[in-house]
């Protein structure tokens, strides 16, 4: 940020402390309250003349701490001001897609921090991680930086490259014709810190214009947010322990496997707990847990101890009594679940695998919409919005508690690992069906399985 090049580092906590004794140094956000603004001189880049950085650390509702700075010179009128996360690194990066087709589409609100890239693939255009420091703002502002971005050397990139100012001019043409809502686009935000957000208009149901992909990071990844050191070079890995015990699963249903890893929260060294489970009619399953010794915080992760199965499997339960809410699930990380008498859908990724009950995961789900949806109340979203949003988390939790029945859960997994208990085993379940199906396509490109080969994959290797 312009003129802030200490930013929080160089303030100590205590001079926080000291203004606000009684206060969490992370506050709501409030229009009446400006008593936690910090206010640091700086020094100005343009006209080397001391300015004013002012600091807000404050908590935007349901969604995450972050820290509020701006910088404003006198001298020159230069001013500047971003928006970082304060909060953790999330467990899963996410990639968000999002149709513009209508002017509508560009007040969509967006949360970007500065780990994100921002790729419009219409006209081959990327802001790539690291270059733009983080924002809250609309569709529309994020092409209207870009386009003022590209277009502030233009006059001497005329003088010295005619040619690549021309290009260029052509693209800046392009993002304010995209700006004005002349023509439709995609945009796409792919955040491997898992902290960038895309208002949902439709939320909580699926917006079919916008699509949003959880995805494990890579080692370069975690390198670019210092999750782990330069020279890392991947060491034991969680898929390599997990490959492990699949291997020997018939040997494990009595132990239980540790690995040293780091904690998702802090980056602090935690260990991670696994042990094989057998679920009675269904299979092997994987069970990890991390519990951090430093700041407390707990993981946990299911996974499939047995591969993707032949078919997909399409699970269906009616609930008619409160004591449904207490049957096992097992949600795999490519299962969806929905609830059609709520107009819900929980997409691929979301929450990860888990192991609970009917009842744990609809409480997840409350959870996860109220702490990662950032516009569902405050000054960023309208009346509607809200009471939208509102009234589904009451009927979402009407139903955890019992007192919402006669509703169906679906739970639909492409690779078969997905489970919800009978109550009535060995026998039907009156209120439960089960379906097998042949996956398509597009679900075995999603697995992984059409570059798969299986049969006559060992090559002769012709004498020379």
């Amino acid at each position: 940020m312009t003129g802030a090049g200490k930013e929080l580092k160089g303030m100590s906590t205590e001079t926080f402390e000291d203004n606000e004794q009684n206060k969490p140094l992370f506050q709501d956000i409030s229009a009446d309250n400006e008593s936690g603004i910090t206010e640091i001189e700086s020094l100005c880049v343009h006209c080397k003349e001391n300015g004013v950085t002012r600091l807000l650390l404050t908590r935007i509702p349901f969604y995450k701490d972050v820290i509020i700075s701006s910088f404003t010179c006198n001298h020159c009128g230069n001013s500047n001001s971003e928006i970082d996360a304060a909060g953790k690194v999330q467990e899963y990066g996410v990639n968000t897609t999002v149709a513009i087709t209508t002017k509508q589409d560009l007040a969509r609100q967006v949360v970007k921090t500065d780990t994100a890239g921002v790729r419009i693939p219409e006209i081959e255009f990327e802001i790539p991680p690291g270059t733009q420091k983080g924002m809250l703002t609309i569709v529309e502002g994020i092409l209207e930086r870009a386009a003022a971005g590209l277009g502030s050397d233009q006059p001497l990139r005329r003088i010295n490259n005619p040619d690549i100012a021309e290009k260029i001019q052509a693209t800046i043409d392009k993002l304010n014709e995209f700006k004005e809502g002349q023509s439709p686009f995609t945009l796409i935000i792919d955040d491997p810190s898992g902290n960038s957000f895309v208002q949902n208009f439709l939320a909580p149901s699926e917006d079919p214009a916008m699509t949003v992909q959880h995805y494990k990071r890579t080692l370069e990844q975690n390198k670019l947010l210092a999750l782990v050191a330069d020279d890392d070079c991947g060491g034991e890995t969680e898929e390599l322990v997990v490959e492990n015990a699949q291997t020997k699963a018939e040997n494990m249903e009595d132990e239980v496997m540790n690995f040293n890893t780091n904690c998702s929260n802090c980056n602090a060294p935690a260990e991670t707990h696994m042990k094989v489970l057998n679920i009675p009619h269904f299979k092997d399953i994987i069970v990890m847990a991390t519990n951090c010794d430093v700041c407390s915080h707990r993981t946990n992760e299911v996974k499939s101890g047995s591969g993707i199965s032949d078919k997909g499997c399409r699970i269906t339960l009616r609930l008619t009594d409160p004591s449904d809410l207490s049957r096992d699930i097992l949600k795999s990380e490519t299962c969806t679940f929905s609830i059609p008498e709520l107009h819900f859908d929980l997409q691929t990724g979301t929450l990860g695998g888990r192991f609970t009950t009917l009842e744990g995961l609809l409480t997840n789900i409350r959870e996860q919409l109220q702490g990662t949806n950032p516009f569902m109340s405050g000054d960023g979203s309208d009346a509607e919005y809200k009471s939208r949003m509102g009234q589904f988390l009451k009927e979402l939790e009407a139903v955890s508690n019992g007192e919402k029945l006669n509703v169906h859960v679906i739970l639909d997994d492409p690779a078969g690992n997905s489970y919800l208990q009978n109550a009535y085993a060995p026998d039907a379940d009156p209120e439960m069906t089960i379906v097998d199906y042949s996956r398509n396509f597009e679900q075995n490109e999603e697995l992984g399985l059409n570059d798969m080969k299986t049969e006559d994959y060992e090559t002769a290797i012709p004498k020379s």
